[in-house]
């Protein structure tokens, strides 16, 4: 009773404020909320309290988010204020009040949603809703919109499973296809390796990885296995039987099961010249421990001045490479390192399975303005920047010994192709009397041929090397595995193998070398960068395939032979100081935009830049192909060449078999090799200074022959 005086007293406040909820707060009689610094919290459902414990959290949680991060910012500006006014000005302290209504008003303002669903939004059949786990713990909200057809939608629904595992959360996914497609949008099956939680067998120990099942597949088709990596790592399958470029699960008798291993983390990076304000164009660089400091090495792109270097978790130092680069620049900045203060070298901490890119500043030094870095060397500088390591720390000895050595670069992919290119192998040492080393990209060759490499270079007396480059993020990427591969035959020269190699000569897969390739490395290419082989014209009855003689390549060429890639000779150091690597490069990504240039991506783009980087046209023995040239001039034929023929479409097995005679006895011979280390039979005791994995596998012989879309193959 004592309180009713005290209500019709204070009677319009109550009414007022009945107002103020139901029109401003839209809260209905009844109902109850909590006001919250401008927020409301509410209205609580039936039985639903909010305790003092709830109170005390939304407390923190105000003074997290914004309540502390706003009395300091006004604290601070009160003291600049004292700093600068002076003691007889007059000055109003920040009263509670005013804190409140500061905090109020910027509380109030909710966050924008980045990409508002539009109203009126159909939610019959294409809105699939997923309740969160735990129905009496808080969730969080995660609404997305794709195209269930589309390689976003594989990517994104691996990662909303797991979500709603880790954070309790209640999905709504709007279905938002498009209504028509003119070609098949997915074309391969899509796993994301990902697992809400680490993951322990019956024993108690962790398991060895995440893993990827693919279940359901299609029978018929001939599918490939690729891993889809963070830019910035560098891995390589390490255990498979099968072929993983031509799986076909109706030859298959059990699982198709290969494991892969993180081998690098690269380091990359972008180096500027802060006096001419462009990229070093040619720059060497090396990484390196404090043991070892010139472990890999690397130049510098004229492309964004991008470089990278491989590295493993640790600490690296990176430091201009010694030499004509050391001699005629100096680093005066650098960004994203991990470089105490007052140290000279620059240290890189490999601490995390991101990307680490490192902003690099250069400038050259006071008395070396007038020097270029890729000039000709003068007689103080002979040997200079583009001699090899072995030469600077060692002598004249083991810098012959070097030019003496044959360089001989080829990829492969797949069983059959490096079935092929075994035989390759086999057909240079044959015939080649200088020492011989043989360079392989590493990114895709399989488990099986990295085992019979070392058995190999014991058996016939030679050095191979597997080289990798990660496929630099800015440039554009080709979506098909073989078109990739054709990329990094001739866009990367400069900068995939070491700086100490001079000559580098490419090789086909499937060619049969019939002579000595001393003869190649001492032809004089008259100052170009490269040369390659003119696709023959003595078979007549090929004359309607043979596309360069019409349209845009008649006119672009103007009376020039158009080159087949199957073999080249690259003068590395002439390539690199004219910086064609950056010229092919920046014609590619102009190029590449448009999906239907570049067919044949390794040989259309040399010879469409044949105006800017020039081309030494080989003699045409050099290479023969049956394909193009007549019967008569394969007695000359110093290399053979298994090209695809567009009219037969002969396998490329049979043809083999049938165009080259001594294909059959070769691969006895290397069968017969691999039939001894199976058996354990070969006793491989060569130490090899490239590392190998010593994995038993089976390597089944690939029976399909896969067509390749491509001129020269």
């Amino acid at each position: 009773p004592e309180l009713v005086p005290a209500l019709n007293k204070y009677e319009w406040v109550l009414k007022a404020s009945r107002v103020l909820c139901a029109r401003s707060l839209k809260l209905r009689g009844s109902e109850r909320a909590v006001i919250h610094n401008a927020r409301v919290i509410g209205p609580f459902n039936k039985g639903e309290s909010f305790s003092l414990e709830d109170f005390a959290l939304l407390e923190r949680y105000s003074n997290q988010v914004y309540g502390d991060k706003l009395s300091e910012l006004l604290h601070q500006n009160k003291k600049l204020s004292n700093n600068v006014l002076d003691d007889d000005d007059d000055i109003t302290d920040i009263s509670t009040d005013n804190y409140l209504k500061v905090i109020s008003v910027l509380a109030s303002r909710s966050p924008r949603v980045r990409t508002p669903l539009p109203s009126g939004l159909r939610t019959d059949h294409s809105v699939i809703e997923l309740p969160p786990l735990y129905e009496d713990e808080a969730a969080v909200e995660i609404v997305a919109v794709v195209d269930p057809a589309s390689a976003a939608a594989q990517r994104l629904a691996p990662l909303l499973l797991v979500l709603r595992r880790v954070v309790n959360c209640r999905l709504q996914l709007f279905l938002n296809p498009q209504d028509k497609n003119s070609d098949m949008p997915l074309k391969s099956f899509y796993r994301y390796v990902l697992e809400p939680e680490l993951q322990f067998n019956s024993a108690g120990a962790q398991t060895g990885g995440a893993i990827a099942r693919f279940s359901r597949l299609p029978h018929a088709p001939l599918l490939s296995l690729e891993l889809r990596t963070p830019p910035n790592w560098l891995v390589e399958c390490v255990k498979s039987v099968y072929d993983l470029d031509n799986i076909r699960l109706a030859d298959v008798e059990s699982l198709v099961h290969s494991e892969f291993e993180l081998e690098y983390l690269l380091v990359e990076g972008h180096a500027w010249d802060t006096s001419l304000g462009t990229p070093p164009r040619g720059l060497q660089l090396v990484l390196g421990t404090r043991h070892r400091p010139d472990t890999v090495d690397t130049i510098v792109m004229a492309n964004l001045g991008y470089f990278q270097l491989k590295a493993n978790p640790g600490a690296w130092t990176l430091r201009l490479r010694p030499g004509r680069s050391d001699d005629i620049y100096e680093i005066v900045g650098h960004e994203n390192t991990d470089t105490p203060a007052g140290s000279k070298d620059i240290q890189v901490l490999m601490s995390s399975f991101r990307s680490q890119v490192i902003k690099l500043r250069v400038t050259k030094k006071a008395d070396k303005q007038h020097l270029d870095l890729l000039a000709e060397n003068d007689e103080k500088n002979a040997g200079g920047i583009w001699n090899s390591i072995a030469s600077s720390f060692g002598g004249g000895e083991e810098q012959e010994a070097q030019d003496e050595t044959i360089n001989v670069f080829s990829v492969a992919s797949g069983h059959l192709y490096e079935r092929f290119l075994r035989i390759m192998m086999l057909s240079v040492l044959k015939n080649t009397k200088s020492p011989v080393k043989f360079w392989f990209l590493k990114n895709y060759l399989s488990p099986s041929l990295k085992d019979i490499l070392p058995y190999m270079a014991q058996e016939y007396g030679f050095q191979y090397e597997l080289v990798q480059y990660q496929w630099p993020r800015w440039l554009q990427r080709q979506r098909d595995r073989q078109r990739t591969i054709w990329g990094y035959k001739i866009l990367f020269l400069d900068v995939l193998f070491p700086l100490d190699v001079k000559k580098i000569i490419f090789v086909d897969a499937d060619q049969i070398v019939r002579a000595d390739l001393k003869e190649l490395v001492d032809l004089d290419l008259g100052g170009a960068p490269y040369g390659y082989t003119p696709f023959c014209d003595s078979r007549k009855e090929m004359e309607g395939f043979r596309f360069w003689k019409q349209g845009y390549w008649r006119n672009h060429l103007q009376g020039r032979s158009y080159h087949i890639s199957a073999l080249y000779v690259v003068d590395l150091k002439r390539f690199r100081r004219i910086a064609a690597g950056d010229r092919l490069r920046g014609q590619y990504q102009a190029l590449s935009q448009d999906p239907n240039s570049l067919s044949n991506l390794d040989q259309d783009l040399p010879n469409n830049m044949i105006h800017q980087v020039a081309i030494k046209s080989l003699p045409q023995e050099w290479l023969w192909c049956e394909t193009w040239c007549d019967n008569e001039s394969k007695k000359y034929a110093k290399t053979i060449d298994l090209c695809n023929n567009p009219m037969t479409k002969e396998a490329k097995l049979s043809a083999a078999m049938r165009i080259v005679p001594e294909w059959s006895d070769y691969d006895n011979e290397l069968r017969a090799l691999h039939a001894r280390v199976r058996q354990g039979h070969y006793q491989d005791d060569t130490e090899q200074e490239i590392e190998t994995h010593e994995h038993e596998q089976v390597s089944k012989e690939d029976k399909t022959d896969k067509a390749q879309e491509h001129t020269e193959l």
